[in-house]
């Protein structure tokens, strides 16, 4: 985040989200186009929950000997289409060999100086917010890969739910720009890695602790689906790494109604999960039955574990990846 003259604020993310592991790729389920439009969605996101207007994508695409014309022209017609879709510009980046595809990105985006948002400035009291249910891309993750082994076979319209994300997920700049340009936000953060690792890292970034009211969160349908197949509790999985890029975000008790207000206005919609409380509390979920206890699921870590571990029952190598 870098402040200009003007008064502006320049803000950037990069990701790099092709991999050796790219499962619903690899399967047939997700096309050239997707992955393009992917990389841009996954850079776009990180932009918007700066609150800042994305000026502009880099992408770097390399690719192998073997790929023709017409799947090279497909990887950058999602990324133009997805440029197109969040109000932003391909503005370029660099193509090459590889020895199979691999893409990434940056993002940039400008706010008026002051307004950008950060992982910081959450207080007690404040209301945890979050723009719509979690953990559907981790649940397809954890679904389409065993499907055919475990004899798995969910109705098409939640196979569809599962695979709409991955294939073109919004990021969520319309959100992002109501939080900042109307000052609601005390902290904002999107869900790439999963709700739960989201609101630990909030809370560490803030300096608070946050108590999380189980009735309080949407889980998609099928989310509860998958979470049956593979023998989890539905809020465990909606809590578990994905990378749904919902906004996760901190309200004070006396802007919640403005901010609802503003939203309705345009025609979205968020859920209060929670209270941020003093640090020394901790991050917990109150239950149903009132108890209190850690966060369930499983929190996306690079170097440790991913959504698989619900179902094989234990960590397991790996990253969330389509």
């Amino acid at each position: 985040m870098y402040d200009l003259d003007g008064p502006v604020t320049l803000v950037a993310g990069s990701d790099y989200v092709r991999g050796p592991k790219f499962t619903l790729y690899e399967q047939g389920l997700l096309t050239n186009f997707d992955i393009g439009y992917y990389v841009v969605a996954a850079n776009v996101s990180d932009v918007a929950a700066m609150g800042a207007a994305p000026i502009g994508v880099l992408t770097v695409v390399r690719y192998p000997h073997d790929l023709d014309d017409d799947a090279f022209l497909d990887i950058m017609a999602g990324i133009d289409r997805a440029c197109a879709d969040f109000g932003t510009f391909n503005v370029g980046g660099d193509i090459g060999n590889a020895e199979r595809i691999v893409l990434c990105a940056s993002a940039f985006g400008i706010c008026r100086t002051g307004t950008a948002l950060t992982r910081r400035g959450a207080e007690p009291g404040d209301h945890l917010c979050v723009t719509g249910p979690c953990g559907v891309l981790g649940a397809a993750v954890a679904y389409f890969p065993r499907r055919t082994a475990n004899g798995w076979n969910l109705p098409d319209a939640l196979e569809q739910d599962l695979l709409a994300g991955w294939r073109q997920p919004r990021a969520r700049v319309a959100e992002g720009r109501l939080l900042s340009t109307g000052g609601y936000a005390t902290a904002c953060q999107d869900t790439s890695d999963g709700l739960k690792a989201t609101i630990e890292q909030l809370a560490t970034a803030s300096g608070v602790g946050f108590d999380i009211a189980e009735d309080d969160i949407a889980v998609h349908p099928a989310v509860s689906a998958v979470a049956k197949l593979i023998g989890a509790d539905d809020i465990t999985l909606a809590m578990s790494a994905s990378a749904d890029f919902q906004l996760a975000f901190t309200v004070p008790p006396d802007r919640l109604d403005a901010c609802r207000n503003a939203f309705a206005g345009h025609g979205l919609t968020f859920d209060v999960i929670g209270r941020a409380t003093e640090p020394a509390a901790g991050v917990t979920l109150t239950g149903r039955d009132g108890s209190r206890h850690a966060l369930p699921g499983v929190a996306w870590k690079h170097q440790a574990t991913d959504v698989s571990g619900l179902v094989t029952g234990a960590a397991v190598p790996g990253t969330v990846t389509p």
